[in-house]
């Protein structure tokens, strides 16, 4: 018979992570437009440079899921409460290039709040974002609010909110 294994307590949200097709663009990006403060980086880490675990699994299948990987990473403080991982994987050689639409399986966005939806638009759109048209929230607990959702440099989806 089993047991259950006791909860643990879930603290906060360490860090969210985006692969990225270019790391040094992603990153200037995200420092220079946005703000963020580089942390640290690590890699290119090679599963062809890493002993193979016990089992003879490279460490990048081990522990990443991705067998045969190659990546560099750089992790970010984006805001006071957010660190923002951006990875650059070079290998495997199948890898996707194409970013899931926000209702795919994986589908995603980084929302950000700004003191002022207007000129968020203005500057982030010169800053290469595409902006879709702006939410209007005329009621509910939201009421009085707007937000409008971009796509970064990159093909992210953001979501600008007030």
């Amino acid at each position: 018979m089993s047991t259950n294994p006791e909860k643990p307590q879930f603290l906060a949200v360490d860090h969210i992570s985006w692969t990225v097709p270019d790391l040094e663009e992603a990153l200037a990006f995200y420092r220079d437009v946005i703000g963020g403060e580089e942390l640290f980086r690590l890699g290119p880490l090679d599963a062809a440079d890493i002993p193979l675990d016990a089992q003879g699994r490279d460490w990048m299948a081990t522990h990443v899921n991705v067998p045969g990987a190659r990546l560099t990473l750089v992790m970010m403080k984006l805001t006071d409460n957010l660190n923002f991982q951006l990875v650059q994987y070079d290998k495997p050689v199948d890898r996707r290039q194409d970013v899931p639409r926000n209702c795919d399986r994986g589908g995603h966005h980084l929302a950000l709040r700004v003191d002022d939806v207007d000129k968020a638009i203005a500057y982030l759109t010169a800053h290469g974002c595409t902006a879709m048209e702006i939410i209007h929230i005329e009621e509910g607990p939201l009421a009085g609010k707007k937000n409008v959702y971009m796509t970064d440099p990159f093909g992210h989806s953001l979501e600008i909110v007030d």
